[in-house]
């Protein structure tokens, strides 16, 4: 087994060009880690806001890329019980997803169900544990409601979409083209609102008889902080996950006092082993057989080589994705 392996870093911040492929030791898994094997990796939000210079790791964490990676075990530190040698598992890390091997803590890594390819697999911890996450446990997102999703054909949005379907609830998803709400449709949202050619308070409130929608998912920030107040139900909930227009917003707070509404909010890197366990473990409970199931599926927009990390960045850039775009490690492993 070499030493040594392939990984992706940025020299400085700026566009998908400040990324390169570097050699880097092979890591060593630590007590209750396991050393993977990585064969795909997913590309997210969070990885361009590193690349730009505006979503530093955690203390600690490699400057290797990547939140989330699917591979095959291939050492166990100190302690693991929980995987063995040779199993296939999707993990959740801090960085580094973006090489051949890494390391999981094991309480971070799920089973990857029979059936499914490693391709969805390596799509499936950053997104789905967001979304369980904000949607379900933060939100409180519930059987026979209506949630609003911003963002629908995102890997966070068509995640959400599925996920919110499959236990029950009414979807209502935004997009920016009529190509892109068709999209969001396909994959199972109600209704798919245009964005750039209706005014989605006014739409979302006519999908639901005026009532608004009780939980609202957003990505977007700015100027929408104040339109998810106006539209939410009354007793609404809405989760901020990230600020795509600016974190900043002259707001109005008075429906928060009329309407009885719960702000909340999360980011998922920095949060500690224990708690993404938590988080591993309900997903494990209520997500994984869905996924043994062939139901709530990562949609995969594209695939990219390790080597045209660049190009794919350049495709979430463009925001012209629906779902999730995903790096595999072609070359073999020495």
């Amino acid at each position: 087994m070499s030493e040594q392996m392939r990984a992706i870093v940025a020299q400085n911040a700026g566009g998908p060009e400040v990324l390169d492929l570097v050699q880097r030791p092979r890591p060593k898994p630590g007590a209750g880690e396991v050393l993977v094997r990585v064969q795909a990796a997913g590309v997210n939000r969070p990885d361009v806001m590193q690349r730009e210079g505006n979503y530093a790791p955690p203390p600690g964490a490699t400057d290797i890329f990547g939140l989330e990676l699917a591979g095959t075990v291939e050492e166990l530190g100190e302690g693991v019980t929980r995987f063995t040698r040779g199993e296939q598992v999707m993990g959740l890390v801090a960085g580094g997803a973006y090489a051949e091997w890494a390391v999981v803590h094991e309480s971070n890594a799920l089973p990857v169900p029979e059936g499914m390819d490693i391709v969805s697999a390596a799509a499936v911890p950053e997104t789905y544990f967001t979304v369980w996450s904000n949607v379900f446990e933060r939100a409180g997102l519930a059987r026979g409601e209506t949630i609003l999703l911003h963002g629908g054909t995102s890997g966070i949005g068509t995640t959400a979409i599925q996920l919110a379907k499959c236990f029950g609830a009414r979807v209502i998803a935004t997009a920016g083209s009529e190509e892109k709400c068709e999209a969001a449709r396909r994959v199972g949202a109600d209704v798919a609102i245009n964005y750039r050619t209706e005014d989605f308070v006014e739409a979302a409130r006519a999908a639901t008889d005026g009532r608004g929608p009780e939980v609202v998912l957003d990505m977007v920030g700015g100027d929408y902080m104040q339109r998810n107040m106006e539209v939410v139900a009354i007793d609404g909930r809405i989760s901020q996950i990230a600020y795509q227009k600016g974190s900043r917003a002259d707001l109005d707070m008075m429906p928060l006092l009329i309407k009885r509404l719960t702000l909340t909010g999360s980011t998922l890197r920095a949060r500690p082993v224990e708690m993404k366990a938590r988080l591993a473990a309900e997903l494990e409970r209520h997500v994984l057989p869905l996924l043994a199931e062939g139901r709530a599926l990562p949609l995969i927009d594209s695939t990219f080589p390790l080597e045209r990390v660049r190009d794919a960045h350049a495709r979430m850039d463009a925001g012209s994705h629906v779902g999730k775009i995903v790096l595999t490690m072609m070359e073999n492993h020495s």
